[in-house]
């Protein structure tokens, strides 16, 4: 008999415990009381000054997350200006709404006919000139023969040999007038490639 009654102690004791840590887990029945009447009375007020704040969209979801944040403060149970509690709530999420805003980072994606990567034409236009500059200069600076032998050649399209029957020149002059125009111009072009 004292073993039952030892059992049956200790099963209350138990029991008390257990029904102590489920009331202390759930939220406080006069707060969740307190939240409800303020849900009721001041929720379409909160959601027309979201919606003139944010638009219709997102205003309803705004509210929510005002209702969530004050049901999880510790100051519900001792409001004196509940209205007052819930639009500095909405406030405080609108501001760090525009923060958030502020901080993004728009990416938009690539338009292949609109964002397709181009050459600089006008640096390429004032290379190439620059670089026809040069060459004439050089090719005023060389003897004539060996500039009308290397016109023949790279303007005029002419083979050595054609060049040697037009002249009447050797086939060794013809290469070594060549050599002496390529030579010039490459050491004029050094200076500006």
């Amino acid at each position: 008999m004292q073993k039952t009654l030892v059992r049956e102690s200790r099963t209350e004791e138990a029991l008390l415990e257990r029904s102590n840590r489920s009331q202390s887990d759930r939220p406080d029945d006069a707060a969740r009381q307190i939240l409800e009447t303020i849900f009721r009375h001041e929720r379409d007020g909160l959601i027309r000054f979201l919606k003139g704040r944010v638009g219709p969209e997102l205003a309803c979801d705004m509210a929510q997350e005002v209702f969530l944040r004050a049901a999880t403060s510790p100051q519900l149970s001792s409001l004196v200006n509940p209205r007052g509690f819930l639009f500095c709530i909405a406030r405080n999420l609108l501001i760090d709404g525009a923060r958030r805003q502020q901080c993004r980072v728009v990416t938009l994606q690539l338009n292949e006919a609109r964002d397709a990567h181009c050459a600089a034409e006008q640096e390429h236009e004032i290379e190439a000139s620059d670089l026809i500059d040069c060459v004439e200069r050089a090719l005023t600076q060389l003897p004539e023969r060996t500039r009308t032998i290397f016109v023949m050649n790279r303007f005029d399209e002419m083979a050595y040999r054609d060049i040697r029957c037009a002249l009447g020149i050797s086939m060794a002059a013809v290469e070594y007038h060549m050599m002496k125009a390529l030579s010039h111009i490459r050491t004029a072009l050094g200076d500006t490639v």
